[in-house]
């Protein structure tokens, strides 16, 4: 179903089982609400998906925050945009009857956008899958993401998300008590069928524990 839920364009799948965790879409650049569905009814065939469209414009292209140029992301924006966005999923948890936080699945900008949920407003999010992330912002003193699951898929041949930034991002969620579960794929910045084997594992892996 699409609507307009606080602001944002969404799309909204109910889903078949209640105890799984709903999912929260976040595209990348020039995406919109649609383009993780697939994607995630693939991985979690029985959660509630709600695919999210990011409300900054770059010309024509959609994106969560602006930047400064490729990898130069403007941290200020970014800080008020995840702030934004956190008040927004806990609007939309009441308004879709979750029962629990979602799992944030983010590609590129809409992975940069998840780990700074992570970073700044821990609780908004159960867990998360960060697909070709680089690191953003900081985290605040006493930052608190202890047990809080976190898969970084990477590509190896990526060249947008560098293993050096990856590495940073990895160090803070670590720090801050999160349980990281890397994987890397033979791809580049674009995902592949291994990136939905990874999540799908992850996810399942989480239900058995």
């Amino acid at each position: 179903m699409n609507e307009m839920h606080a602001g944002f364009h969404v799309h909204h799948q109910p889903g078949s089982d209640s105890s799984a965790s709903p999912l929260l879409l976040l595209h990348g650049t020039g995406g919109d609400e649609h383009d993780l569905m697939a994607f995630g009814r693939r991985i979690a065939p029985g959660s509630s998906l709600l695919g999210v469209r990011g409300r900054l414009l770059e010309g024509s292209l959609t994106r969560w925050f602006r930047r400064h140029g490729e990898g130069l992301f403007d941290l200020a924006d970014m800080a008020e945009r995840a702030t934004e966005l956190a008040v927004f999923v806990s609007s939309a948890g009441q308004h879709f009857g979750w029962s629990r936080a979602p799992i944030a699945v983010g590609y590129s900008n809409g992975a940069n956008i998840a780990a700074g949920l992570l970073m700044r407003h821990p609780g908004t999010l159960s867990g998360a899958i960060l697909m070709r992330a680089m690191n953003g912002l900081s985290s605040e003193p006493g930052l608190d993401l202890a047990g809080t699951p976190v898969l970084l898929l990477s590509g190896r041949h990526d060249p947008l998300a560098p293993e050096t930034s990856r590495a940073v991002l990895v160090a803070a969620l670590k720090q801050a008590g999160a349980v990281v579960t890397e994987a890397v794929t033979a791809s580049g910045h674009g995902l592949e069928a291994g990136d939905a084997h990874a999540a799908q594992g992850w996810l399942a892996s989480l239900r058995r524990a």
